[in-house]
């Protein structure tokens, strides 16, 4: 299948070319605005596909608006009539097509140069009217409020909102083109207008909060619920616009006699991890729990876990040293410890179910051994 991007050097074009890569199909052809005619011309000759996503959104003309969105797809329509191509066209107008105003009235012209075209030539042609896209390498104050603060609060820049309560629909970039090559494995599905999703519904204030709690969360630990939804994409937004020299940061270390604790990532409400070290022959713990819970894996070195039940006195004991994959949790009511009974480092992993709390920590210094 020969396909055709155009505005392939384009954000949503840069993003769609690599996915295309990405499944195998190598003959994809980048045509922009400014590509020459007769290389355009051969371009669209052979085209199966079109992905027309070339456009004008930001002139210093209005006038370029109706050049670069109503006529040049007036351009790539005769192109492929010419050519007698029947090549299906994926277009990405947008949802200002449906508005009174120079940029939606050159997207809506577009679509209906589109539309006479599939009513001549029998070609399929799929309009998707989208809305704020964002994702990584969109151009930052430019017309991406999202970009704007995700490049500017990555580099600790100030960010302007003039209204947080103004309301914000943003669709991320890799559900864009999910939905793009999803025609690619549907080839008979019909002309007309089409849909990409999810479309999340928003503020400014609340996306540049979020965003400014990205930052903060190097020094607070705190992460936001950065899974799933529409936090999830600003997340992944985000971190595509840090500078090299701020892919990583440093961590608060305490150490004293024993080795060190470090804390390294905090959660609202399924807890923190954290890691331990602790040198050979020193006892780490010695206390219980009425409801906390952790979970223990030993990375290096050489552990006994020692448990005492706090009510019962039974005991029980468990050796376990790096590389085994053993997770040891803490049982409520149960004192506890670990010693190192290797003579390397003994290095830890841990994770605890809530964030630590010094007015109420729920912990309880008991020896194992009384």
């Amino acid at each position: 299948m020969h396909i055709v991007v155009t505005g392939a050097q384009g954000f949503i074009g840069k993003n769609l070319c690599w996915r295309l890569r990405e499944q195998g199909h190598l003959d994809v052809a980048g045509v922009d605005v400014d590509t020459g005619e007769a290389e355009t011309q051969r371009a669209l000759s052979a085209a199966d596909l079109v992905f027309h996503l070339a456009g004008v959104n930001r002139p210093k003309d209005p006038g370029e608006f109706t050049e670069g969105n109503a006529r040049y797809t007036e351009k790539l329509c005769e192109a492929l009539a010419a050519a007698g191509r029947r090549a299906a066209v994926v277009f990405s107008s947008s949802t200002q097509a449906a508005l009174d105003n120079p940029y939606g009235r050159s997207k809506r012209a577009a679509e209906e140069a589109l539309q006479r075209h599939a009513e001549r030539t029998g070609a399929r042609v799929h309009l998707f009217r989208l809305t704020n896209v964002f994702g990584k390498w969109a151009r930052p104050n430019y017309n991406s409020a999202v970009a704007t603060f995700c490049h500017n609060v990555a580099r600790g820049l100030p960010i302007t909102v003039n209204d947080p309560a103004a309301p914000l629909h943003l669709v991320h970039v890799d559900d864009v083109v999910e939905a793009f090559l999803a025609l690619l494995a549907a080839p008979q599905v019909a002309s007309g207008f089409a849909e990409a999703g999810p479309v999340y519904a928003t503020t400014v204030g609340e996306v540049a909060e979020t965003v400014r709690g990205f930052a903060a969360s190097r020094s607070t630990l705190l992460t936001a619920r950065v899974g799933t939804g529409l936090v999830r994409a600003l997340y992944s937004t985000y971190l595509s616009y840090l500078p090299p020299q701020s892919f990583g940061y440093p961590l608060q270390r305490h150490a004293d006699a024993r080795g060190e604790f470090v804390e390294v990532l905090k959660t609202p409400d399924c807890g923190q991890f954290s890691y331990f070290t602790a040198h050979p022959g020193v006892t780490r713990g010695g206390h219980y729990h009425h409801s906390k819970t952790e979970k223990f894996l030993v990375i290096r070195g050489s552990a006994r876990f020692g448990f005492r039940h706090i009510e019962t006195g039974e005991t029980h004991e468990i050796l376990t040293r790096g590389g085994e994959g053993l997770v040891v949790e803490t049982v409520p009511g149960w004192t506890h410890d670990i010693t190192n009974v290797g003579q390397d480092e003994l290095v830890v992993m841990l994770w605890a179910n809530e964030l630590f709390d010094r007015q109420h920590p729920d912990t309880i210094a008991m020896k194992v051994q009384p």
